[in-house]
């Protein structure tokens, strides 16, 4: 299961996991969203929200391994308790369902000095952690590369401004 699979990660992750034989089911708020990927007819797609377990639980059936690869932050003006809720969600139904490991994706950072994000990335690793289900949580600084976010801000930022002092 992948959760985030029409993100920048998640897209270029479900053609690895495919390319490797697995069989690939991919959660989304907005299925249509996915049809922009090649692999969009090759992975079980289905609707469903980490805010809403009872679609979680359908979507962990049958699935050994689950992918976390969302976060919150620019969707809710309280993103931290969205975060925790979401994670909170994906770790109940991921024990329930008898997940054999869940893989997060979150942030780099010294625990001492962060910003609220990060701060939020590690709390979500944190919950995913408690439960029951084996969890690796691979950290990462900023990903940038086409049809990123990150990418897409550098590449405005560069277009409109001539020259910068400080980035």
């Amino acid at each position: 299961l992948v959760v985030g699979g029409t993100g920048y990660v998640g897209g270029r992750l479900v053609p690895r996991l495919l390319d490797a034989g697995h069989e690939v089911r991919v959660l989304a708020r907005r299925p249509v969203r996915a049809e922009r990927f090649d692999w969009s007819d090759d992975v079980d797609l289905v609707q469903g929200d980490v805010l809403d377990r009872d679609s979680l639980d359908r979507a962990f059936t049958g699935c050994s391994a689950a992918y976390y690869l969302v976060h919150s932050m620019g969707s809710t003006d309280d993103f931290e308790e969205t975060d925790q809720r979401a994670a909170t969600n994906f770790r109940d139904a991921a024990d329930a369902a008898g997940i054999e490991r869940i893989v997060y994706l979150g942030g780099m950072g010294d625990d001492d000095d962060l910003s609220a994000h990060l701060s939020s990335r590690h709390e979500v690793g944190e919950i995913l952690a408690s439960g029951a289900t084996p969890c690796t949580e691979l950290r990462a600084a900023v990903i940038i590369g086409s049809g990123s976010l990150s990418f897409e801000m550098l590449r405005y930022v560069t277009e409109r401004l001539p020259a910068m002092v400080t980035p």
